[in-house]
């Protein structure tokens, strides 16, 4: 009998489809790999912007995890945003009984307009307690900025905060550089354990599709390490899909703020 490549996301849930779970079952399925999930946070949320946010009662969502680990198993677990400190260390306490080999964190901390969407004594908690266990974590210019204590304004200060980043307790970071107003953005790969970095530079598209870049990008990485792929390789392929969708998105308009990535570009168009 075939088997699944198997991913397990957990993060909170976007009724707008856009990014969240929903764009992490979108990603993944795109990618190859049976998707799953733990919803953490209900939200009402559209391309405009947050409507309304209820947290799931802690025991719920250790619930769906165990239920997910214990009878299907995971290749790989995608964890997103995690509001609290009791949500953080649940999860780090049931992740420590299942022998998952790769976990990507996307350290989602802070909204486009500069909002904090987590507890800051979460945030401590990332690096204390989670981030050890990943296998990569992915943050984006705002995050590298509250990790790194820097400023990042330009393509120049992302590279120079990669020393900074070195104590924060991941072993792998993926520095997103998509928020840089630039032609040419380039993400960087930093294998802080063996003091290797890799670079990989795209042309930046004009649009304002780009809801759930993150979540997408985090979730396609995710589903191309359960595929085996090594971690550069991983990361590659994930910004080539991610790019691929944010291009074909580009010629559409859904919604009157900002719209999703066109996950399914390679079946649809």
């Amino acid at each position: 009998m075939k088997t699944y490549k198997r991913v397990l996301s957990i993060a909170g849930s976007d009724s707008g489809g856009g990014a969240g779970i929903q764009a992490d079952l979108k990603a993944i399925s795109a990618c190859g790999c049976f998707a799953m999930t733990a919803i953490t946070a209900v939200t009402a949320q559209n391309t405009v912007g947050v409507k309304a946010i209820e947290p799931l009662p802690v025991h719920v969502i250790e619930a769906q995890i165990r239920a997910c680990l214990d009878d299907i198993g995971a290749d790989a677990v995608k964890i997103g945003m995690l509001h609290s400190v009791d949500v953080i260390r649940a999860i780090v306490k049931v992740l420590q009984d299942y022998p998952v080999k790769h976990i990507v964190v996307d350290p989602v901390m802070v909204a486009t307009s500069g909002d904090l969407l987590v507890q800051r004594e979460a945030i401590a908690v990332l690096q204390q307690e989670l981030f050890p266990l990943a296998s990569v974590i992915t943050p984006n210019t705002f995050e590298i900025e509250i990790l790194s204590g820097m400023k990042i304004n330009t393509q120049e200060d992302l590279y120079a905060s990669i020393p900074k980043m070195k104590n924060i307790g991941a072993s792998n970071i993926l520095l997103k550089a998509g928020h840089l107003e630039c032609e040419e953005i380039t993400d960087v790969l930093v294998d802080y354990k063996n003091d290797r970095e890799y670079r990989y530079t795209m042309k930046k598209i004009n649009t304002v599709n780009t809801h759930g870049t993150g979540c997408s990008l985090s979730s396609a990485v995710a589903a191309y390490l359960a595929h085996d792929y090594s971690m550069e390789e991983a990361v590659q392929a994930a910004i080539n899909y991610l790019h691929g969708a944010i291009e074909a998105a580009a010629n559409y308009r859904i919604g009157h703020g900002h719209g999703a990535v066109h996950h399914f570009y390679k079946w649809w168009e």
